[in-house]
């Protein structure tokens, strides 16, 4: 079958590899949608740092966002799944150690990481073998494109929820993108009053019907009940401790590329609550919830869906002829 190999910093290529079987546990799933995100880009250029821990090495096959047939079931695996559209958890852990006894599976300290650590090829192939464990169904009303949106979703909506803010309050998201925009629709669909600030005026957001979008200048000064930093930049997590109301909270689910500074006699201060999210785990359910009852619709999302041979160029920067105004680019590999 085909699959898109990482070959070196800034080499990716489709190349022809052993078509998966299904294991003991394990099911056959045939991808039909594939989301790329910043991660994979990073995988990519050769600047994630599980490449520098050695979590993560090349030769490395991509893809942890997606959604596909299953076709296959192996030894001990309900053959009722066969025919199902599903989705994963990208976090396979051992299941048996303290932390995956205690819910946490997600920083166990034997996790793998699909597509990006631990060995496990991605869903940027035509198939993929998958442990039937981790399997989260989807319902005729989530196609393969919300499927796909189904893991970014499930870390907005942890983030929208370590945030704590009821309706009516006001929560102030950081960053325009996949993760930012995917945040504030969670929250609308929660009643809080959302407010975006992104580096540059984004109609996307007016489109999605956020009248509220700022920039840093024209930012207004208001009481923020919650500040979700969903960006790349070193400087935005000092900047969300001195904009959030004091007794609230700050969530952290934007990775920048060095160390970010923040001043925690604020923290301290402000009696400031400062959460990390690490992964969509214990969000995946309620996002394929939301997505199938339409209380949050991220289609509008997705700027193009491209080919496997096409996804090159993307991760390379460049931006497919004729795509949208959204952040997110799908893969179907089938193509």
């Amino acid at each position: 079958m085909r699959a898109l190999v990482f070959t070196g910093p800034g080499q990716a290529e489709v190349q022809d590899v052993p078509e998966p079987t299904a294991a003991a546990g394990q099911v056959v799933i045939d991808v039909e949608r594939v989301g790329v995100c910043g991660t994979d880009a990073e995988l990519f250029t050769g600047e994630m740092s599980y490449l520098h821990t050695g979590r993560s090495s090349y030769p490395l096959r991509p893809g942890h966002e997606w959604a596909g047939i299953v076709t296959a079931a192996g030894p001990g695996v309900d053959e009722a799944w066969i025919g199902r559209r599903v989705t994963g958890d990208t976090m396979i852990a051992c299941g048996h150690c303290r932390r995956c006894h205690a819910g946490r599976h997600h920083v166990c300290a034997e996790m793998r990481e699909l597509g990006i650590a631990g060995g496990l090829p991605g869903a940027l192939a035509e198939r993929l073998a998958f442990p039937a464990a981790s399997l989260k169904p989807l319902p005729d009303t989530v196609d393969a494109t919300l499927g796909a949106l189904v893991e970014p979703g499930g870390n907005a909506l942890r983030a929208v929820a370590a945030a704590a803010i009821e309706a009516g309050e006001r929560l102030l998201v950081l960053g325009t993108g996949t993760i930012g925009l995917l945040a504030a629709m969670f929250a609308r669909a929660r009643g809080a009053e959302v407010h975006l600030l992104g580096l540059r005026p984004e109609p996307l957001t007016a489109d999605l019907g956020f009248e509220h979008a700022w920039t840093r200048p024209t930012l207004p000064d208001l009481a923020w009940d919650g500040v979700i930093d969903a960006t790349n930049g070193a400087g935005m997590p000092a900047l969300a401790v001195e904009l959030v109301e004091p007794g609230r909270r700050v969530v952290y689910i934007g990775l920048s590329g060095t160390p970010s500074a923040v001043d925690t006699r604020t923290v301290v201060l402000k009696d400031v609550t400062a959460i990390g999210i690490l992964g969509a785990s214990a969000g995946l359910e309620g996002a394929i919830s939301a997505y199938g009852s339409a209380a949050v619709d991220p289609r509008p999302l997705v700027a193009a869906t491209v080919s496997l041979e096409e996804i090159v160029s993307v991760l390379a920067g460049n931006r497919p002829p004729g795509a949208g105004a959204g952040p997110k680019i799908l893969v179907d590999p089938r193509r």
